[in-house]
């Protein structure tokens, strides 16, 4: 085996590793919010305990590319595609550490009954996984034009976002006994909301991989 046939089965290999971090992530975020719908606490406290996994995952990635860095000294797209990798398993990490959030939110609002509907908050998470789960497909098949399309999605979430901030900020005005878990509901939003934003950082990580310059989408 050549030294280039080492180094590209090495890349290969924190790719692999990456596309785990991505399935963990989004499986926890999914897997929060079904807690927070069930009021599963005892899930939502697995989901918790478990973080450190998706932690080594990172970590794990973060010392391969280190090695690979100082061994081979890349240069150009070989270069950028460790940069990208980094930074993408970054990205993902803090989905994991979103979805840990909201679990934690979900103990905070127990087996409360939930003080409004929270429809639209289930469609934000909804949208939010597909978009993470196209991202990271996008990103193995190096598809820009695909990449391009799932940041577009990110308007749509932050139009929710909105909607429903707004509308829990009215219902704090006329029920503020319920301060504590429109807070958390608030707080959740937020979390679904910066997730979305994690895709789109994915995407342009994609478009600087295979364009070579940087692109800012949905700003």
């Amino acid at each position: 085996m050549s030294v280039r046939e080492r180094y590209e089965n090495e890349i290969n290999a924190v790719q692999q590793k990456l596309l785990q971090l991505c399935n963990r992530s989004i499986e926890t975020l999914e897997a929060s919010f079904t807690a927070l719908i069930n009021k599963d606490l005892e899930k939502a406290q697995e989901i918790i305990d478990r973080d450190v996994e998706i932690n080594k995952l990172e970590e794990a990635i973060n010392d391969q590319v280190i090695k690979l860095l100082t061994r081979q000294q890349p240069v150009a797209t070989d270069l950028r595609r460790l940069i990208v990798l980094l930074k993408a398993a970054s990205d993902m990490e803090r989905v994991g550490d979103y979805a840990v959030n909201i679990a934690k939110e979900c103990l905070h609002i127990g087996k409360e009954r939930f003080i409004t509907s929270i429809e639209l908050l289930e469609d934000m998470c909804f949208k939010t996984t597909m978009m993470l789960r196209q991202i990271v497909e996008a990103f193995i098949e190096e598809n820009t034009t695909k990449a391009k399309e799932v940041a577009e999605l990110d308007d749509q979430i932050d139009e929710m976002y909105g909607s429903m901030i707004k509308h829990l900020m009215r219902l704090s005005a006329v029920a503020p006994e319920s301060v504590a878990q429109i807070t958390n509901l608030s707080f959740i939003c937020r979390y679904v909301e910066r997730c979305a934003d994690h895709a789109t950082n994915i995407a342009e990580y994609l478009l600087y991989l295979k364009k070579g310059q940087r692109f800012e989408l949905n700003n």
